[in-house]
């Protein structure tokens, strides 16, 4: 099912203050919080400001029609919209899955972690043994400040809505299948939604 954009739709910019409502992990962005690696436990959502953490998100006319509180993932626009009362919706721009690598289905948020940890599941590992096996949450960590796990019923897709340490491939289709978003768009995401929010990837 394709979503029908309507052209014309006038954007207004979300102020930024304040959330209302893998390759080799060398950082680029490292300088910018004083080192390399940092452990979740020191780590803080004051490293959100800056280029690394600057958002994409605007308030726009909702093109999904989706019940409130939905979230839909537009792939081939590569945008995601969480549907608001009004007829409006938050719009945020995304990466998507590389060719070979987009899905298309209904599924939910079945759970949410601040500063994840990250490990890459056996498919991945298959195809890039170079990987770690495991990451502690920070600012090297590929899911980046927050991730959405999504399920279809009790089942966990593996699939995820999440940060990223690299910003610059929001926009792309370059991942494994996960839909990425700038640190700072995807914390003012995670503190909007819950558990339970059904999430519709088109």
């Amino acid at each position: 099912m394709a979503i029908s954009l309507r052209a014309g739709a006038a954007a207004i910019v979300l102020a930024l203050g304040g959330a209302g409502s893998a390759q080799a992990f060398d950082n680029p962005f490292a300088a910018l919080f004083g080192g390399g690696a940092v452990s979740r436990a020191s780590y803080s959502d004051a490293h959100l400001s800056g280029d690394y953490g600057s958002g994409t998100r605007a308030v726009v006319e909702d093109p999904t029609r989706s019940r409130p509180g939905t979230i839909t993932v537009d792939t081939r626009n590569r945008y995601l919209y969480l549907s608001m009362n009004d007829g409006h919706a938050i719009r945020y721009g995304v990466g998507v899955g590389r060719p070979g690598f987009t899905w298309r289905g209904h599924t939910h948020i079945g759970r949410k972690e601040s500063w994840p940890n990250w490990t890459p599941p056996s498919a991945m590992l298959r195809r890039r043994p170079d990987l770690p096996r495991h990451m502690s949450g920070g600012a090297n960590n590929p899911l980046g400040a927050r991730a959405m796990y999504l399920y279809s019923g009790k089942r966990d897709t593996m699939f995820r809505i999440h940060g990223s340490n690299e910003p610059w491939t929001i926009g792309q289709g370059v991942s494994s299948g996960c839909i990425r978003m700038m640190n700072g768009d995807v914390s003012d995401l995670y503190n909007r939604v819950k558990v339970g929010t059904t999430v519709n990837v088109l």
